[in-house]
């Protein structure tokens, strides 16, 4: 997790603890129960021979990581915290992030950011350990701490939408959305609520929203100009890729539609341009290549048509459709034999294919009346 607060979970549901969990107490959470942890073998941390460590040394160079203003000993804790969090293990998570907090109190450390951060990490294993109440009081202390933090509104939102306090949960994506317009789980969120608030409260929903606060300009601007994580960064570059590919699927699907469509309706022209545009957006999408063959066919464009067919059987081998039209277009440029070889093809793959039977014997009269003239026409020596 790096600095965990960076890296905000995925959605507000319990994730299941490993089986296996660091030596130590059990922590206790805030609603009173304890989180058990089970026993570790003695032969894991130690060789069977002589009792000498058999096993490889482990990296624990994470622990010195900086922690901002956090003396050496908490910000070991607070590091041991995020790994914790990184490998799913959240209720340790909790409970380093729990010493933490207590340590800076003790300690009487006023650093507002470390804590706002310690709390909104804590806050993270509260969410996805299904304790939504737990998550919004640590999300609020965070806020208090460093007013409009990004990750604990978030993470507010997710657990007031867990709850189904569906208006308070609207606020705060709003809110998150004035920082930065780009987290899409914000914008999901925003549009699915709104869904459930008109269904809940009819057209005059905005009206009993709690006032949604106004994020100043200095904040803005100072969440835009944050150096951002190679972690973040890799993050986000996924997410576009992903919206990018949605994208060309929905715009691949919509001209599809709309190229059968215009064939059905006889207008060849038009349907090639949709399944070339097609074509630009997946190029090794084999049904485009046999659907635009029909219209080069339509339009006696033989040549391109073979060749579309050609893309189609390196895509699909055993392509009916691609070999049959591919026979069509060489009879239209007049090779009987090619077209014969093509059709034998399809009934090869499929005896039932009447077309196909069909054309084989009027390609192959063509091919006899075409052999007759040549031999009428080629000089005796």
């Amino acid at each position: 997790m790096g600095n965990a607060q960076e890296k905000p979970p995925g959605g507000g549901g319990g994730a299941g603890r490993p089986d296996q969990a660091p030596a130590g107490s059990g922590a206790r959470s805030r609603r009173g129960g304890s989180v058990q942890k089970p026993q570790t073998h003695r032969a894991a941390e130690k060789g069977i021979g002589n009792g000498t460590d058999s096993s490889p040394a482990v990296d624990r160079s994470y622990l010195d990581a900086p922690a901002g203003a956090l003396p050496p000993h908490l910000a070991r804790i607070k590091n041991e915290g995020n790994h914790l969090f990184k490998h799913g293990q959240f209720a340790d998570a909790l409970e380093k992030y729990t010493q933490a907090i207590e340590g800076c109190s003790e300690a009487g450390i006023d650093s507002p950011e470390d804590l706002c951060i310690l709390y909104s990490n804590r806050a993270a294993c509260y969410l996805k350990d299904g304790n939504s109440t737990d998550c919004i009081q640590d999300c609020t202390k965070a806020l208090e701490l460093q007013p409009y933090s990004l990750k604990p509104l978030l993470r507010r939102a997710m657990a007031y939408e867990s709850l189904e306090r569906y208006r308070k949960a609207y606020v705060d994506y709003k809110t998150v959305l004035q920082i930065d317009n780009g987290v899409q789980a914000a914008h999901d969120s925003v549009h699915r609520i709104t869904r459930m608030l008109i269904e809940q409260d009819g057209p005059g929903w905005r009206e009993k929203l709690p006032e949604i606060p106004v994020v100043p300009l200095a904040v803005q601007q100072q969440h835009r100009e944050k150096p951002v994580s190679a972690e973040v960064a890799q993050a986000r570059a996924a997410r576009a890729a992903q919206e990018e590919a949605r994208r060309k699927e929905a715009r691949f699907t919509l001209l599809k539609k709309e190229g059968n469509d215009l064939v059905k309706r006889g207008q060849f022209q038009e349907a090639l341009q949709k399944y070339t545009e097609c074509l630009a957006l997946k190029p090794d999408e084999c049904t485009v290549y046999t659907n635009r063959s029909i219209c080069l066919l339509k339009l006696n464009r033989f040549q391109e048509a073979k060749q579309d067919c050609d893309s189609a059987l390196q895509l699909e081998p055993s392509n009916k459709k691609a070999f049959y039209r591919r026979a069509m277009a060489h009879k239209g440029l007049e090779d009987y034999l090619s077209a014969s070889s093509d059709l034998q093809e399809v009934l090869q793959l499929d005896p039932n294919v009447r077309e196909a039977e069909e054309e084989l014997e009027v390609v192959t009269g063509l091919l006899r009346r075409s052999l007759m003239e040549n031999a009428a026409n080629t000089p005796r020596v």
